[in-house]
């Protein structure tokens, strides 16, 4: 039994054994103030804790996402400008953040030292219930009005900064279209991260507020996840936190926010409003059906929601999904599709994008002529079992390879926590399958669950969303039309008033903190060794071929991992050049087989595996820039019952055909538009991918067919009209497909020890695949012309470019030619990056420049040095602050500590862990492409030398006064700026 020790200011609620977790779940309440602690007890060393509160917000001002950055910005005991910040540069943290959701706003971290765990409770702590606020951290992180050089007033302010890059977003925009109509008086009517238009009116005092009010221990949720005892965490916040709530500093209790029910439609609603595009011609049109649904509170009735949406949209097979995926009036399904149980009261979307205007009423008459059929026709007992099985995959899944385990763990459960329900119902599901399973069994359950919750469900609002090319730019004018209302009204006084406040935030932005306020691990805390796992190597026949079974035990909670791997050895080259191998890895998989359509073979992925995903795994030599090493790989996961996924990798090899044209054509209409619209949340690596496009073979090629030039090249190919591109792609993609199977192949497994021997025993009998006959079709189409960017030329290309796309701001990037992986001066060029970003790039352009983030990173695969920003509202003083920051390091004299804080940064992200399969499918490819544990060690040992002459020498050799290449994701409206600015301008329509 897990250590139950309480602190006795809390009292023990219950205390429950999840087995399928292997974590025993506690339950307190402060006896105090009411503060509720979960405790996640297991054996993971590395602890993560989450502080969270209610946040609801009844504006669309942005004050709990300003609040959030505001009280990172310096507390009681820590009064230091920044220490959020700082605390990343001095703790072995392997997960720092916070986050604000519709209803909720959380501090998350994590990390597996348990000196540093405490450090940074104790800072996120004092962070939360003890803030400054200060008005200039308000002024620098939320909304400001500064003077111009021509004394025109302007808005400044990270927060309204980066919701101008965040409400650029296609689906954001339609998102926070829709959720007025569908909640009238609830929180979720407003946009809690704030809208640009009206974070203009958030005071100061309005943030007091609104954390006096939201951020008590009585509205307070505290997660916790590992092997520190409850009760050290517990006295931790009652001596630092809790006893000062006690109704003579503060009041012991305080307001519990809690979550209320919207006021129901009695008949649907139209609605129609706009969105920002590059262009507002055919097939740009969004349709999208809300329903909103019961509450989450009930786990039975939440869990048979999510069996009546996967029965309607799991996967290409489903009908709903079968339906949006072919309409002939739409390019794609709505990403806005299924059920959003991240609300009080949960939403079921279903709609189509890539439409026209006048289709609003087919869209709409369509679903629910589906939904009918579905009812009527009834639902077969396998697609039950299909959903079921993928709730119990899901379910049994460890994640942690992006975010800690632990953390996962928790978020997945705090908003259920947080709204008043048991977040025991989200961790331990088994009772509640087993009562969904028996109503299954009855034919009618579905089916009544789609007629009651949706086809006589009259709350129900339709969101029609067209494009809008003007509607960027007419939102900068009406910002300048507020601006120059507001200079007509201001006097001398009030001018002066702004000039003041404008210089006492510079002057804070350039006073220097006393860090050492701060508590701090060092580079003794560092473990001497890196963690790696070596596989069990066996050797394996395959296809009559002697290979290798790479084997691997690990705690995976029922489920194995099952991975195929191709090296593409000497043809690498010729696969690699080949500008069709990111469409075909798109589409293996999706499409059909010799045995089943690709929507049947959907149905069938999806009875016995998580589906099957192809990538390219490839590296940068480590000696020289224009070689890699690189493989094609397969990969599944499954319940260990379920044998039958390995054959299914064998069938996507074997029997894979690409001839279902039409539904080709639906997949890349579909990765066309999803592409587009991720292009302003990801600016930033799409500017750095050109940025260094021309500084090493991969960094071509990546650039040439899986970066910009790609979606325009697809956008092409999908509006030629010749129809027998189709027939050209399809025989194209089955001559790669034929010598991509030709392939030598080995195999990665990853399963708890009890059944490895039952798992491997059959993978011999299981991937055998035919060699087939590589015939070509060599007529062109539109992506061949992208391989003219990886010729001579192409590989000389210094040209600075600029994308123009739909946003509000910039993503600006440098890239500098550096050194590959394994040359001396790497380990340098790695500790640099945090150097400068830490020590001026932040600064420049976060805090003074109001940018959301900017910063430099050492990448050894394109062989390049890049600095970069993101949603930011500049674009030349970024690059002038790139340049400066290279002058700044080499003309000042820096303390060491600024180096020992880069260098903990690096080896913190080295050592951050992974999921239990995720670390062992990690320390196989860093084998397989050279990086074994010895490298890997030695490279640490390097990192850990590094001196600051070291850093000034390779920013002399790499990056003073040498050339680079720029490049810049920025507004469709800049286009005139960009070209004065010395840019190519490129565009993707």
């Amino acid at each position: 039994m897990t250590n139950c020790a309480t602190n006795p200011a809390f009292e023990l609620i219950s205390t429950t054994t999840i087995d399928a977790l292997n974590i025993d779940v506690m339950h307190y309440r402060h006896l105090e103030t009411g503060l509720i602690h979960y405790h996640l007890a297991c054996d993971h060393d590395e602890n993560a804790l989450m502080i969270g509160f209610a946040t609801q917000p009844m504006t669309s001002r942005g004050e709990a996402h300003i609040l959030e950055h505001v009280v990172l910005c310096g507390s009681e005991k820590y009064p230091v400008r920044d220490p959020f910040f700082s605390m990343i540069k001095r703790s072995l943290q392997t997960f720092m953040n916070a986050m604000t959701a519709a209803d909720w706003t959380v501090y998350p971290f994590a990390t597996q030292n348990k000196n540093d765990f405490f450090n940074l409770l104790s800072v996120y702590a004092d962070a939360c219930f003890f803030p400054n606020i200060h008005e200039l951290d308000f002024a620098q992180e939320g909304i400001r009005i500064e003077l111009d050089e021509h004394d025109k007033p302007k808005y400044h302010g990270i927060v309204f900064n980066e919701m101008k890059g965040a409400m650029s977003g296609e689906i954001d925009q339609i998102y926070h279209s829709l959720m007025p109509h569908l909640f009238t008086t609830t929180t979720y009517h407003y946009n809690s991260g704030g809208d640009p238009k009206h974070i203009v009116d958030l005071t100061h005092d309005d943030l007091v507020a609104f954390h006096k009010t939201h951020y008590h221990p009585s509205n307070a949720i505290v997660m916790s996840f590992g092997d520190i005892p409850a009760s050290d965490i517990q006295a931790y916040l009652q001596d630092n936190v809790l006893d000062r709530f006690n109704d003579i500093e503060r009041p012991k209790v305080g307001k519990k926010f809690t979550s209320v029910t919207e006021q129901r439609l009695t008949s649907p609603v139209r609605v129609q409003d706009t969105y920002i595009a590059d262009d507002d011609g055919e097939q740009m049109t969004h349709h999208i059906l809300s329903w909103l649904l019961p509450t989450i509170s009930d786990p039975k009735q939440r869990l048979a929601l999510r069996l009546m949406e996967g029965v309607l949209v799991e996967h290409s097979g489903s009908p709903l999904r079968a339906y949006l995926e072919s309409y002939e009036h739409a390019v794609a399904p709505s990403p806005l599709l299924g059920l959003d149980d991240s609300h009080y009261e949960m939403v079921f979307y279903a709609g189509v994008r890539g439409s026209d205007a006048e289709y609003a009423d087919d869209v709409e008459q369509g679903i629910l002529a589906l939904l009918k059929d579905v009812v009527s026709q009834g639902v077969d007992n396998d697609t039950i079992e299909t959903v079921l099985h993928q709730i119990e995959l899901d379910q049994r899944h460890i994640g942690g390879d992006g975010m800690p385990y632990g953390l996962t763990l928790m978020l997945e459960a705090f908003s259920t926590a947080v709204h008043g329900a048991d977040p025991l119902d989200v961790w331990q599901i088994d009772e509640h399958l087993s009562w969904l399973r028996e109503q299954a069994s009855d034919p009618s359950f579905v089916p009544e669950l789609i007629k009651k919750h949706l086809i006589d469900n009259p709350h129900r609002v339709r969101l029609t969303a067209l494009p809008d090319k003007d509607k960027a730019s007419q939102l900068v004018a009406d910002e300048q039309a507020s601006l120059e209302q507001l200079d007509e009204k201001l006097s001398d006084k009030e001018r002066q008033v702004i000039r003041q406040k404008m210089a006492d935030l510079q002057a804070r932005q350039m006073m220097a903190d006393d860090v050492d306020l701060l508590p701090k691990v060092g580079l003794q805390d560092i473990p001497a060794d890196i963690h790696f796992i070596h596989a069990d190597k066996k050797p394996i026949t395959l296809s009559g071929q002697k290979r290798t079974l790479y084997q691997y035990h690990a705690g995976t909670n029922g489920l194995y991992y099952y991975q195929v791997v191709m090296p593409l050895g000497d043809q690498a080259d010729e696969i690699l050049s080949n500008p069709l191998l990111p469409i075909y890895l798109t589409l293996l998989s999706e499409v059909g087989t010799s045995k089943y359509d690709a929507r049947e073979f959907q149905a069938v992925q999806a009875a016995c595996s998580s589906g099957v995903t192809a990538r390219i795994s490839q590296r940068t030599d480590m000696i020289d820039k224009d070689k890699m090493t690189s493989y094609f790989v397969l990969a599944t996961r499954a319940l260990n019952r379920k044998t039958e996924a390995m054959q299914l990798v064998n069938q996507v090899l074997d029997e894979t055909i690409f001839g279902e044209t039409d539904r080709i054509r639906e997949l890349l209409q579909q990765k066309q538009t999803s592409w587009q619209s991720r292009l302003a949340g990801s600016g930033h690596a799409y500017a750095m991918q050109t940025a260094s496009r021309s500084m090493s073979r991969l960094a071509q090629i990546e650039y040439a067919f899986s970066g910009l030039p790609a979606l325009v090249a697809l956008k092409a190919f999908l509006a030629d009209d010749n129809d027998e591109k189709w027939t050209i792609l399809s025989e194209r993609l089955s001559a790669l497909h034929a010598q991509m199977i030709n392939l030598p192949k080995d195999v990665i497994l990853v399963c708890e020890k009890e059944v490895a021997q039952t798992l491997s025993a059959q993978i011999s009998n299981t991937l055998n695949v035919g060699a087939r006959p590589i015939t070509a079709n060599t007529k062109s189409l539109p992506f061949d012309e992208l391989s003219d960017l990886l010729d001579d030329e192409g590989g000389k290309d210094d040209k600075d470019i600029a994308w123009l796309i739909p946003t509000n701001v910039y993503h600006n990037a440098s890239a500098y030619p550096a050194t590959t992986s394994d040359d001396p001066d790497t380990p340098a060029l790695m500790v640099l990056a945090p150097f400068l970003r830490n020590g001026y790039l932040h600064s420049a352009i976060r805090e003074k420049g109001g940018a959301y983030g900017g910063g430099a990173s050492f990448d050894g695969n394109a062989a390049s040095f890049k600095f970069y920003s993101y949603r930011d509202p500049n674009c030349e003083a970024t690059f002038e602050h790139f340049l400066s920051s290279i002058d700044w390091l080499i003309e000042h004299e820096h303390d060491k500590s600024q180096l020992q804080e880069a260098i903990l940064g690096i080896i913190a992200g080295m050592d951050k862990p992974g999921s239990p399969a995720g670390e062992a499918v990690k320390s196989c490819f860093a084998e397989l492409h050279g990086r074994d544990k010895a490298y890997q060690q030695a490279l640490r040992a390097k990192i850990l030398a590094v001196t600051l002459d070291d850093l000034k020498r390779v920013a002399q050799k790499y990056l003073k006064d040498k050339p680079h290449t720029k490049a810049s994701l920025a507004p469709l409206e800049q286009e005139t700026k960009m070209k004065d600015f010395g840019f190519v301008i490129k565009k993707l329509a």
